[in-house]
């Protein structure tokens, strides 16, 4: 891992666009933005929005970009493949990681061929009607059901079905949202845990983190509002469920390709099972978000965690999928 603490070039903070992650991103864009400032590099903060019109002039402003974007157009593959194109060196994973992180559909089919734990689920693209996928829930699922976009993130446009005619209100409710595809997926009553992996000259899972929330489950609101949840880090949890779930979370880092900087969330249920439910491969970056808190577990300040997520964009291998 080459060391760039002292880095001198011109660092372009990506965040926003449209997406309906833009207020997270907006978060974590200025905390970086702040700490890169305060250890004395150049930096500028530039919305997704605003790379259409600069196009290739935007490698006249940065030299590298550390990637604080989320959701659509952010952490997809999009933005990575852009820059790839331009030649501008950025943080974290490349195309292919991304792209697999974000769509879950294909992220579960790849968990499922190494028999890596994760919940039964069904996909819900835009044509199929509400009665065809309250049929495939009967009969391949059962209730409780949870429903979220099949890309996305924040569990912005997620929920609990107890039965048929909520599934049928949330599937009618979202309709009218960004996102082309949902997932209805088998209800675990577990804890939420992340695991945050970060390369330090090799790549280290960092101290776990679980939440409790006396909501109906770890929402948006929860994860945006510290009131409304409770957080221990390092999580309390027996040393083989630790384990499992720290090897696990390696394993899923290096089955997308990640590169860097990654969080894989899990849930830990009463009977041990300890499914995954996603990896994020352009975590969030706020100062007193996951992977921040996480890190501080470790010993790692917020200064050094954004200076070692820069480093990821200079310690790839000579081409990224």
């Amino acid at each position: 891992m080459s060391d760039n603490s002292n880095y001198r070039g011109r660092i372009g903070v990506l965040y926003g666009g449209d997406s309906p992650e833009r207020p997270g991103s907006i978060a974590s864009a200025e905390a970086a933005f702040k700490a890169l400032s305060g250890a004395g590099m150049k930096a500028v903060m530039i919305d997704l929005g605003d790379i259409r019109e600069l196009g290739a002039s935007l490698r006249e402003r940065i030299d590298v970009a550390l990637l604080a974007c989320h959701g659509l157009g952010g952490e997809d593959g999009k933005i990575q493949g852009l820059l790839e194109h331009l030649g501008i060196p950025y943080t974290g994973s490349g195309v292919l990681a991304s792209a697999l992180g974000m769509h879950k559909p294909t992220f579960k089919t790849l968990l499922a061929a190494l028999n890596i734990d994760t919940p039964k689920s069904i996909t819900v693209l835009a044509e199929h009607s509400v009665e065809s996928t309250l049929t495939t829930v009967e009969l391949n699922l059962g209730y409780p059901v949870f429903v979220k976009p099949a890309g996305g993130g924040g569990s912005l446009g997620a929920g609990i079905a107890h039965d048929a005619d909520e599934l049928s209100g949330l599937l009618r409710a979202r309709r009218d949202q960004p996102y082309a595809e949902y997932m209805v997926e088998e209800y675990i009553d577990g804890i939420p845990c992340t695991v945050g992996i970060l390369d330090q000259g090799g790549l280290v899972v960092l101290p776990l983190l679980t939440f409790e929330t006396d909501r109906d489950f770890y929402d948006y609101e929860a994860k945006h509002d510290r009131g409304l949840r409770r957080e221990t880090c390092p999580a309390e949890l027996p040393e083989d469920v630790q384990q499992r779930v720290e090897e696990t979370a390696l394993r899923v880092h290096r089955l997308v390709q990640a590169h860097g900087v990654s969080r894989v969330d899990f849930l830990i249920a009463p009977d041990g099972r300890c499914p995954v439910l996603e990896v994020n491969t352009v975590p969030g970056l706020s100062e007193a978000g996951n992977l921040a808190t996480m890190a501080a577990a470790a010993g790692v300040s917020y200064v050094e965690l954004i200076k070692a997520v820069l480093d990821t964009a200079f310690t790839k291998v000579s081409y990224v999928p």
